[in-house]
């Protein structure tokens, strides 16, 4: 028998997560039965994500995630003993899945890309649902073309800076906002950004007429609230917004909600598109975000940073760490 651990979920967070909302958990993993797969973690993601659908599910529940994994064990043909696999399923050190039973668009299980010699960890930072979410919701709602100004939020984290990177990449000027001076520095003396400003600090409105004083093409939104709606007021005709997260709501009081300035003149007037999107609408083509990326990061044209926290007991340490912004880059956990 293989004792696992995971952690279990045991009342929806009020406000910013807090430790005795979890519980963690040790038990005895059942025999393997027909198709299933025995992986163990080798890598634990923490993402903004796990905050924003946190009570979509009753309580108590296995707290979601990806993980790269070995497989250990496998009654499935097509998953090898020692295999590496990238899985969506819980924080855990261990654990068993069918690939055969595929519920909705999170149950997901694959074998970890050729990755040319690059950390396996990549599988949950650039390779992986993050950088197909900078990919896809990039390229393929804005449309960027050379010469165009882009604005990234939270352009220091794990998706903004790989967008920033695939703008620059695409001829852009780009423009980041991020938390932290260190981050500013971080983005435009290491990944290129044209010009980066501590949103903390400084004036949105005044600095982007600075910034981009002939207005702005494209703006990816990983924050929303006041300033997303700034932004949105320096947007160019038929300007193309791409928003794939609000992290700057995610831990406010759901019955509470922060105000911004209402947008619809600028949307009508300026006849701009802005849409919603999930990585998930683009699954049968992330392989083809996987293949670039690793390319772009082989060149060198694309730099990735990792935020490590080592051990199974600091994933939730970890997981606050990233909702306050202590993370440069991707935050994942070694296990």
């Amino acid at each position: 028998m293989v004792k696992a651990r995971k952690y279990v979920v045991r009342k929806h967070f009020e406000g910013f997560p807090k430790r005795d909302d979890f519980h963690i958990v040790e038990y005895e993993l059942p025999p393997l039965q027909s198709s299933e797969i025995l992986i163990k973690t080798e890598w634990i993601s923490v993402d903004p994500y796990q905050r924003a659908y946190n009570r979509k599910f009753p309580t108590p529940f296995d707290q979601f995630g990806f993980i790269v994994g070995t497989v250990e064990d496998s009654r499935k043909p097509r998953f090898q003993i020692g295999d590496k696999v990238v899985a969506h399923c819980s924080w855990c050190n261990y654990c068993i899945i069918n690939p055969n039973e595929v519920n909705s668009k999170l149950d997901i299980v694959y074998k970890l890309p050729d990755l040319r010699g690059l950390s396996p960890s990549l599988g949950i930072s650039a390779i992986s649902a993050v950088g197909a979410t900078a990919y896809f919701g990039f390229l393929e709602i804005c449309h960027p073309k050379a010469g165009e100004t882009v604005v990234v939020t939270g352009a220091a984290g794990a998706v903004g800076s790989i967008v920033g990177q695939i703008a620059k990449i695409k001829g852009c000027k780009v423009i980041g906002f991020a938390g932290t001076d260190d981050k500013v520095a971080w983005l435009q003396n290491e990944l290129g950004f044209d010009k980066a400003y501590n949103y903390k600090t400084c004036n949105v409105n005044e600095v982007l007429k600075i910034a981009a004083p002939n207005g702005v093409d494209c703006f990816f939104d990983n924050v929303g609230g006041e300033m997303s709606s700034m932004i949105i007021n320096h947007m160019n005709d038929f300007g193309r917004v791409s928003v794939c997260g609000s992290i700057s709501a995610y831990n406010a009081d759901v019955s509470q909600l922060p105000k911004a300035p209402i947008l619809q003149l600028d949307i009508v007037m300026k006849q701009l598109k802005i849409e919603g999107f999930l990585a998930h609408r683009w699954l049968d083509r992330w392989p083809e975000a996987f293949e670039e990326l690793i390319n772009w990061i082989l060149e060198g044209k694309i730099k990735i940073k990792e935020h490590i926290t080592e051990g199974f007991d600091n994933v939730f340490e970890a997981f606050i760490g990233m909702l306050t912004g202590k993370n440069t880059g991707k935050a994942i956990v070694k296990i």
